[in-house]
């Protein structure tokens, strides 16, 4: 298939490693922002390409790792209500809330639905109209143009039944609180190609300029990857922070105009707090006045739930590139896949998971060392 094989080519990929080693002069740490990029690198063992000077540090762009207690606890409250039907995607039911976590609910007969799109619960609103059908639009800038289209469509038909519970969170808001901290290590950024196909490049400039520190828009493959590495490390090397685009066969500069226009409609800027990390200002989305009859926190009256988080699950530290989950005493012993204690086990694209995954041995190994 032509823009997806020439970029999983093991030999392009090793060419460009070479590269990096040619260049490499001295220690570095790049960041990858999305929890794609993060398994895609400890699938193929892209770090392992790289010289020991380079550490990638895997940060908060995982979009179900990210979503915090409290808003699971939300969610709780929502789908145990008998008549309600909740409606998600699949790697949110297990994600554990204080107490318990969809699924639970799901068992003890709550209606907790899989849904493949946000479209899928809106024609359950119209089957149902003696239900109240709720939506769990959770993520990045990724996933939210589907997300108001899905309300918008709700107020064309005349849904009354219809809401979203809402957890959107930015991009770079994220990157300046990790840039902010009196503990950061990044030296640079591999910025989400999916996250600029639809909000475009030009609001990470600033960041580029403040910080002086590079930002290169990556895509998702192996070759993508190990390209967008290099071109940050060129920087790195000379001296320069500038914005790249190493994603540009999908990538525009204005991303997509439309949905971003949709997003201006319905949506506004709010602080958000971020699982692990605490409250980043004006780092999250939520309804405008005008769309706030859809909007699920309201409807259930669940602004007033608040919840800590676990204090055993490291996930803050991981999030923000302080640890790795092999740091974790309980990574793959009290925390797994089947039994999690946090979000970045659960997820599909969360970095434990990953490591579970597919360095399990090596990291678990880690793990009982680290352990008093």
């Amino acid at each position: 298939m032509k823009y997806v094989d020439e970029y999983r080519s093991a030999e392009a990929v090793k060419q460009c490693a070479d590269a990096i080693h040619r260049l490499v002069t001295r220690p570095w740490n790049i960041m990858e922002i999305c929890g794609g990029q993060t398994h895609a690198i400890v699938r193929f063992g892209l770090d392992a390409m790289l010289p020991d000077q380079v550490t990638m540090i895997h940060g908060p762009g995982c979009p179900v790792c990210v979503t915090p207690v409290e808003i699971i606890d939300k969610a709780l409250d929502i789908a145990s209500r008998r008549d309600v039907i909740f409606c998600s995607f699949g790697d949110m039911l297990r994600v554990p809330g204080s107490h318990q976590d969809l699924l639970t609910v799901k068992s003890n007969g709550g209606d907790v639905r899989i849904v493949y799109s946000p479209m899928d619960a809106v024609q359950l609103a119209r089957q149902h109209p003696q239900k109240e059908v709720v939506f769990f639009a959770i993520g990045f800038e990724t996933t939210a143009p589907a997300n108001v289209m899905a309300v918008l469509q709700a107020e064309h038909l005349g849904l009354e039944n219809f809401s979203v519970l809402v957890s959107h969170v930015l991009v770079p808001p994220a990157m300046r609180a990790v840039l902010g901290s009196p503990r950061n290590l990044v030296n640079g950024f591999l910025a989400a190609g999916h996250v600029c196909a639809v909000m475009g490049i030009e609001e990470y400039r600033p960041i580029v300029e403040q910080f002086r520190v590079p930002v290169v828009v990556t895509g998702f493959e192996p070759l993508d990857i190990m390209q967008g590495i290099h071109l940050c490390l060129k920087q790195l090397e000379s001296g320069r922070a500038e914005l790249e685009n190493q994603y540009a066969r999908v990538v525009r500069p204005a991303g997509n105009p439309a949905a971003r226009a949709r997003l201006n409609q319905v949506f506004v800027t709010v602080p958000r707090k971020w699982r692990g990390i605490g409250e980043i200002p004006d780092s999250g989305w939520t309804l405008n006045e005008r769309y706030a009859r859809f909007d699920a926190d309201r409807r259930f009256a669940v602004q007033h739930i608040v919840a800590d988080e676990p204090a055993e699950c490291i996930a803050g530290e991981v999030l923000q590139g302080h640890s790795k989950p092999y740091d974790c005493p309980a990574f793959g012993i009290r925390c797994t896949p089947e039994q999690p204690l946090g979000a970045p086990m659960v997820s599909a694209e969360g970095a434990c998971a990953a490591y579970y995954r597919y360095r399990r041995q090596r990291a678990q190994s880690a793990a009982q060392a680290a352990t008093p």
